[in-house]
């Protein structure tokens, strides 16, 4: 997100020439797809882990190897 912010103020700033405002813009587009198929993993793995229904959260093991989280509903 940070270079996609730098490359939205660099097109902002008017001081581009063409060819250097649309190898940017062309950058910034590369960076936003890689973010939506990341976006669209991360959903995906959201959704197995609450379930197809979303009724209930699955018990997941804490990070640290301890007790497990209790359930909550959706």
């Amino acid at each position: 997100m940070r270079r996609i912010e730098e490359i939205v103020a660099a097109l902002d700033s008017d001081t581009l020439e063409l060819d250097e405002a649309l190898a940017l813009f062309e950058e910034g587009v590369a960076h936003l797809a890689r973010a939506r198929e990341i976006l669209a993993r991360t959903e995906l793995r959201v959704e197995e882990l609450v379930g197809a229904e979303g009724a209930e959260l699955r018990e997941l093991p804490v990070a640290d190897g301890g007790e497990t989280n209790e359930p909550r509903d959706g």
